[in-house]
């Protein structure tokens, strides 16, 4: 792909990379898996890959899902908690266990920086399997991340990136995002006027009309100040047509050799912005006509994700996300400090030195417990297409609600080219849990090229059995139809 250097193999080894006596011995360690259902699951065969034991855990509501099943084969262990949010019984667990270091998979702890410090830096140390927590600090301050990003002159969302206390500029910085707007042929321009000391939705309104901006911010800023007692205000442009790509980085403990494993396009999202349809890489120029060149695009994000990497001296897995407009520009939307759901669908089409088999999380294991990364940017390359379908248990037609009852049968055709990534059992019924989001598996499909990979992907659904039945009697409804009605629509933008 036009992102990815497929130049001969470098014979000097990796930066960072040091010599086979001084490589630490990972099977040393015990792995606390502080995580549920199907990454858990992932999670622990990328520990039995490396001959790594592990610890998993669960909650009563858990009891059925196929990762508790796993954490108790022979060699495993698995611990029953009150919550996955618990950080003071998971530091229990792990001591309980002798664990030497902490998985904490996406969602939960993942990103937060106050539960990896204290993981590393508790009487008891641990590895925290993620960046170290200055990074995971410093990148998910969005404001901060901003400004770093900016400093190395990569394209950002345009508005402030700091909070702007002064009426006069604020109002200066709302008209140039609007007239911004305008240049990109969008007939009803909006600008954000935000509580920057806000969160989760709180002190945020939409101005479309620059005159009434003043009014709008006056009134957010004393918002912020009765609610926050910080009357700092952002001001940013929301971009509304666009699509939404991804950068999978991976980098070793020493910071200076982040490499990258292409990107991913995940623009196809329930009316909520959350992700359904993951597909890789981002685009697809050999296939697809595009009103920009996308080539270009891929390898300027791509390069841009690895600069930023190289300054903070990121030093595990990370995606940095981007939005693209129908100009083909790009500007950089936030750093995720963790592994993520889409992950295998960047695996499926990786090679290391042409090997297949490509686990990020396995590498984002050893890496964390020390060892090199041990190759360069020149031994990877990608080869055809992937598509990941998130099979969720929702009714796309009623604003993608949550539907919750019990499974009665959920079976495929299974094929070479096809993997299957859930934690509900196949020879069971299996009751969705209320207490989490009813996401039942990933289904990663790969192909040759666009028209293979949507073949078989219709393949894949066609074959498909999801039944269940809720309390009242009623059928199970699904995203199946969605995914498949999406399908013909992959990387188009």
């Amino acid at each position: 792909m036009a992102a990815i250097s497929r130049a001969k193999k470098q014979e000097a080894k990796a930066p960072g990379q040091t010599p086979a006596e001084e490589k630490p011995d990972i099977r040393a360690h015990k792995i606390l898996v502080a995580n549920r259902g199907e990454i858990a699951m992932r999670i622990m065969a990328a520990c039995k890959k490396l001959g790594i034991p592990y610890v998993g855990i669960y909650t009563a509501e858990d009891e059925q899902s196929g990762h508790v099943a796993m954490a108790r084969e022979p060699g495993c262990e698995a611990v029953r908690v009150s919550s996955y949010h618990d950080a003071n019984e998971l530091m229990a667990v792990a001591d309980q266990t002798s664990c030497t270091a902490v998985h904490p998979g996406y969602g939960f702890f993942a990103e937060d920086f106050r539960f990896a410090r204290r993981v590393s830096k508790r009487d008891r140390k641990m590895i925290f399997i993620g960046p170290s927590w200055k990074i995971i600090r410093e990148l998910g301050d969005k404001i901060n991340t901003k400004r770093l990003a900016r400093s190395l002159d990569v394209p950002t969302v345009p508005g402030s990136d700091r909070p702007i206390y002064d009426e006069l500029e604020a109002e200066s910085i709302a008209r140039s995002l609007f007239e911004f707007q305008e240049r990109q042929g969008i007939e009803r321009p909006l600008v954000l006027v935000k509580a920057s000391a806000g969160g989760g939705g709180m002190g945020i309104e939409e101005v479309y009309d620059p005159d009434q901006f003043r009014s709008v911010y006056r009134r957010i800023r004393n918002y912020a100040l009765r609610q926050f007692k910080d009357e700092g205000v952002l001001i940013e442009q929301r971009i509304t047509d666009f699509n939404h790509l991804e950068v999978q980085v991976v980098s070793d403990r020493s910071g200076r050799n982040p490499v990258h494993f292409g990107t991913r396009n995940c623009s196809i999202q329930s009316t909520g912005r959350q992700k359904r349809l993951e597909v890789a890489p981002g685009f697809a120029p050999e296939s697809i006509d595009y009103s920009f060149d996308a080539s270009r695009v891929l390898t300027n994000i791509v390069d841009y994700s690895l600069a930023m990497a190289r300054k903070v001296g990121y030093d595990n897995v990370g995606t940095w996300e981007w939005i693209v407009t129908r100009k083909g520009e790009p500007f950089l939307m936030e750093v995720n400090t963790r592994i993520q759901v889409e992950n295998g669908v960047s695996a499926c089409i990786a090679r290391i030195g042409g090997k297949e088999g490509v686990d990020l999380i396995a590498e984002q294991i050893r890496t964390a417990l020390g060892e090199p990364l041990g190759y360069a940017q020149a031994d990877i390359a990608t080869e055809g297409i992937g598509i990941e379908y998130r099979i969720i248990a929702e009714d796309p037609d009623n604003n993608f609600t949550p539907w919750v009852g019990r499974i009665e049968r959920f079976d495929w055709e299974p094929q070479s080219w096809l993997q299957v990534l859930t934690h509900v059992p196949s020879d069971r019924p299996y009751d969705i849990p209320t207490e989490f989001d009813p996401n039942l598996a990933l289904a990663i499909i790969w192909g040759r090229d666009i028209g293979e990979a949507r073949a078989r992907g219709r393949l894949f659904l066609d074959s498909l059995h999801l039944e269940g039945k809720n309390g009242a009697g009623e059928p199970l409804r699904s995203n199946v139809e969605f995914l498949r009605a999406n399908t013909d629509h992959i990387l188009q933008f």
